[in-house]
């Protein structure tokens, strides 16, 4: 099932969302360290499509649930330090979602390329998007249960 062609009735079974590079300067839970705009607002969207599961996709740490307690840092994915494919894979085994589907990523080509290394069939409704401003217009509409296409 694609989600723009059913907007109302798809229910992924999992939703991965990028990190951000603003975050705050002391360690807490995952679901608090983002406060980038960016990464609110793909959180906002993937708690609009009610997934059974929603986890973050850190630069540093991998795959990390909203409860994780995680330390600041200052890595961008694709750098030296950043988190890869095969650290990715081996949390989605351990965490049991490999074989899930349908799976969703929210993010931008780099984010989306590491959850297809995982779940080769992830919807990306933000390929192709282009700019950040296309991009946060194609979240709302996804929000709004509109295609954002």
């Amino acid at each position: 099932m694609n989600p723009h062609d059913h907007p109302g009735c798809f229910r992924p079974e999992l939703v991965v969302i990028p990190c951000g590079s603003r975050k705050l300067s002391r360690p807490a839970r995952a679901a608090d360290m983002y406060v980038g705009s960016y990464h609110r607002a793909c959180r906002r969207t993937a708690e609009a499509l009610r997934p059974e599961r929603l986890l973050i996709l850190s630069a540093r740490y991998g795959l990390v649930d909203l409860d994780d307690m995680i330390e600041p840092y200052d890595t961008a994915h694709g750098t030296a330090r950043a988190t890869t494919r095969e650290r990715i894979l081996r949390q989605a085994r351990d965490r049991g979602i490999v074989r899930l589907d349908p799976v969703v990523a929210l993010g931008g080509g780099r984010h989306t390329a590491l959850i297809r290394g995982v779940s080769p069939h992830a919807h990306a409704p933000l390929a192709g998007a282009g700019s950040l401003g296309a991009q946060m217009a194609r979240l709302a509409a996804l929000r709004e249960g509109r295609s954002g296409r």
